[in-house]
């Protein structure tokens, strides 16, 4: 009964690699789209063919390009609702000392987020009227990639301030405006959306003036 299923399971293997070919990210559901059995996509990762990057996400071993922000396409993989924030989006845009040895990411509050090995992820809960203030999206390793930008990151220092530290706050809204990476203007906006503006005013008074 194995050997009649051999041929099958090699055609099956050699059309997912041909898909893996044209581009990127290969998904699950794009193989079952094409009438194939998800359980090619593991015979193909068994093999060493294919790399599993995330929940359903599969990339061909020979056109992996990593980066240094490999971690996060890896996160953000695992997490599709999450958005890349503090410690990690202050290393992602270069600003400050921080090196985190987690991956810091925001999902909305109440969402479940899935239990990872690798990267090891630090989760933060964010109410969802506030969740979608300030997200880029990046493009990494084929993977578009949701961080925080400079403003609302800068302002989630400060409104999370009993976590990451205050000296980090300071470091970043500093550093952040000596680079010229701040907007004023629309760190006040956020600032008053998230409800940190005045928090913050004293501080931006003495890095400013």
């Amino acid at each position: 009964m194995s050997v009649s299923k051999t041929p099958r399971h090699r055609d099956a293997g050699e059309r997912l690699l041909k898909l893996a070919r044209t581009r990127l990210i290969l998904r699950a559901r794009d193989v079952v789209d094409l009438g194939i059995h998800t359980s090619a996509l593991t015979r193909l990762v068994r093999t060493g063919a294919l790399e599993r990057v995330g929940p359903g996400r599969y990339q061909l071993i020979a056109n992996r390009r990593i980066t240094e922000h490999h971690d996060l396409m890896m996160a953000a993989s695992a997490v599709p609702a999450s958005v890349v924030c503090l410690l990690s989006a202050l290393r992602f845009h270069g600003i400050g000392t921080q090196l985190p040895h987690q991956i810091w990411i925001a999902v909305p509050r109440g969402r479940r987020v899935p239990r990872l090995q690798s990267p090891p992820i630090r989760v933060v809960n964010v109410s969802p009227a506030l969740f979608d203030i300030g997200v880029e999206t990046h493009y990494i390793e084929g993977v578009d990639v949701r961080v925080y930008g400079v403003a609302r990151t800068v302002a989630d220092c400060f409104r999370f301030r009993n976590i990451v530290g205050l000296d980090v706050a300071l470091e970043a809204v500093s550093e952040a405006w000596r680079g010229k990476r701040l907007n004023l203007d629309e760190l006040d906006r956020i600032g008053r959306r998230l409800r940190i503006q005045r928090v913050m005013q004293p501080y931006l008074e003495m890095v400013v003036l």
